[in-house]
């Protein structure tokens, strides 16, 4: 266990902001409520970023921009969406400063006309703007995507989790037929699914939210949720069909085939770099970090180990040449070579970071043609050959990939229980946390009733496991299916 990370079954709130600072991920910046990314937390960010880029683009979908600032006006707009939003917006209100004896004070002669909204979201400045790219079924479907910022007001914060500012992709789409709008919203959501478990190696259901917990201004509201190790869920994206609301709130309507003028249909969906939280809490542990090879970094970390300079020479040579070895097979490998830094500093670092895997070579091993290779999800340390090591890597960071995988599988469905009364339930969610299926008789005062009495929401409405029908624990009135429950970030 590293020295200055409190272990998990001690604080777990504090293990994580522990091993966001010893692996140097971020900090809390001057802003209250807002963090600043640090190289190692960015690097992470960037892979993820790639990763899902690549995917909307084989989906058919473009990157585009849209201006941070929003006008009020069209927040009011739709309803709902106003609704939802209200009280998280920060408004911009002036549009300069001037110079005091105290400093700077905002000029009153300033005042904009009409306050701008810096983006909490982008469907209402996206929609205005799609209203003058489509006139007919020709400019349909339009599948853009935007890598942008957001902030949201928010005073209780977490790094990564939940903070005022984050980074995060948007995708707005417009079609010309509902069936067509269904089909894309659970296409993302299969999408983000397929990125979760095979980059992040995050496990994850899939559902679809209940009317409370719906995105404001959707008709329906897809989720992928995520069981951390402490038991509680994590939402690690959504995805939207958001039927007519805006294109009736902003006259977004095409000419059809038969020259009928109709509304489009559209969706949105995102993820931010709350995943960045999600995958510590999923695989680190009292050491530190630990990451998926197909998210680190550095994959694999070489510590060449000497004690004159006649060992130096012999030793980073090779190193250097299983350097160039692997790198030649698109490994992210790094040489650690610094000599102002004892091996065992290296070693403690380079685990905190949660590289996955790292080789130490010294004389000796040169001498013999070996490697020390050792494992940083399992702390296995293993002797290899130094020429099968280099032909085996990628093999092995696969393996890796797989096995944090099946271990993050287990973990949630051996946390991961069914019940049918409320009794149970509140001691099963006491007891144990995580996952609990449960039957619900579809009422918001039910479901509202069961928050407030435990603290847990209703994660989603799953829809790869259907339990049949049944009677709500709570009220015992007929229930459909049974579905998620668990405490939450």
């Amino acid at each position: 266990m590293a020295k200055n990370i409190t272990p998990r079954s001690k604080d777990y709130s504090q293990w994580y902001l522990d091993v966001v600072r010893e692996a140097k991920m971020a900090e809390h910046s001057p802003v209250r409520g807002c963090m600043v990314i640090k190289p190692t937390g960015y690097a992470i960010w960037e892979f993820m970023q790639a990763a899902l880029d690549r995917m909307f683009k084989e989906t058919g979908h473009q990157n585009a921009y849209f201006p941070i600032f929003i006008p009020k006006s069209f927040l009011s707009k739709e309803a709902q969406h106003v609704e939802g939003f209200a009280k998280e917006c920060a408004v911009v209100t002036h549009s300069r400063l001037i110079n005091t004896e105290g400093g700077v004070e905002v000029d009153p002669a300033s005042k904009l006309e009409e306050e701008l909204i810096v983006r909490p979201t982008s469907e209402t400045i996206i929609w205005d703007t799609y209203r003058g790219w489509i006139q007919s079924y020709r400019d349909l479907p339009i599948l853009i995507n935007q890598w942008a910022n957001v902030v949201r007001w928010e005073m209780r914060t977490r790094l990564f989790l939940r903070t005022m500012e984050f980074l995060w992709q948007e995708g707005h789409t417009a079609h010309a037929t509902e069936q067509e709008a269904v089909e894309e919203t659970e296409k993302m959501l299969n999408v983000y699914k397929t990125f979760a478990e095979e980059y992040m190696a995050m496990p994850v259901t899939t559902g679809i939210k209940t009317a409370s917990e719906r995105f404001a201004g959707a008709v329906e509201t897809y989720c992928i949720e995520a069981l951390m190790q402490d038991g509680k869920a994590l939402q690690a994206g959504t995805s939207h069909f958001l039927g007519q609301n805006f294109a009736k709130a902003f006259e977004v309507t095409f000419q059809d085939r038969d020259g009928e003028l109709k509304h489009v249909w559209a969706t949105s969906w995102g993820v931010s770099t709350r995943l960045i939280g999600g995958l510590l809490m999923t695989h680190s542990d009292d050491n530190g970090l630990v990451l998926p090879p197909r998210l680190a970094p550095t994959q694999i970390v070489i510590v060449p180990i000497w004690r004159n300079d006649d060992e130096q020479a012999l030793v980073l040579g090779y190193a250097r040449a299983i350097h160039k070895e692997l790198a030649d097979q698109g490994i992210r490998v790094k040489l650690d070579d610094r000599d102002q830094y004892k091996p065992g500093w290296k070693f403690a670092q380079h685990e905190v970071e949660g590289v996955p895997l790292r080789v130490a070579v010294g004389p000796r091993d040169v001498e013999n043609g070996k490697v020390e290779a050792a494992r940083r999800d399992t702390l296995e340390k293993q002797i290899m050959d130094r020429n099968e090591f280099v032909q085996t890597a990628v093999s092995v960071l696969d393996q890796i990939q797989a096995d944090l995988l099946a271990r993050a599988r287990k973990f949630t469905a051996d946390s991961t229980r069914h019940v049918d009364t409320y009794e149970e339930f509140k001691q099963v969610l006491n007891d144990k946390g995580g996952f609990i299926y449960a039957h619900w008789d579809g009422t918001a005062e039910t479901e509202a009733r069961i928050k407030d009495e435990t603290k847990a929401t209703i994660r989603c409405i799953p829809i790869e496991y259907d339990s049949g029908a049944g009677a709500c624990m709570v009220t015992g009135r007929p229930s459909a299916k049974k579905v998620l429950f668990a405490r939450s970030y």
